[in-house]
């Protein structure tokens, strides 16, 4: 039922930051699981980092150290600091939700961050 929509990417130099906003059209407080996602061309879809209601997090080894996921419930948004930019982190970034047993929720657009050399 609730709707999430991604923005903030763009294009930027490797070393910089970006922060990414998941906006959600509902209520998130009692969403079990946020999370990021991203694919790059020609590759499988993966996941970025994630964030129970509970305040547990994952962060995929890639990313450890440069990109931190918080959740404000408050006002439905999810956000994704990424720095230390590097051209691998190329991608088109998603959000998605997954309450307790059940499954992710459909993808949207994502929001496209390229990173140059």
């Amino acid at each position: 039922q609730v709707q999430l929509v991604e923005f903030g990417g763009g294009l930027v130099q490797t070393g910089d930051s970006l922060r990414l906003s998941c906006a959600a059209s509902g209520s998130i407080f009692n969403v079990y699981v946020m999370a990021w996602y991203r694919q790059a061309p020609g590759k499988e879809r993966e996941l970025v980092a994630s964030m129970t209601n509970e305040g547990s997090t994952t962060i995929a080894t890639s990313v450890k150290g440069r990109f931190t996921i918080s959740r404000d419930n408050a006002e439905n948004t999810v956000y994704l600091q990424m720095n230390s930019l590097k051209p691998e982190d190329t991608a088109v970034y998603f959000c998605n939700k997954r309450q307790r047993g059940s499954t992710w929720g459909a993808w949207g657009p994502g929001t496209q961050v390229t990173v140059s050399s």
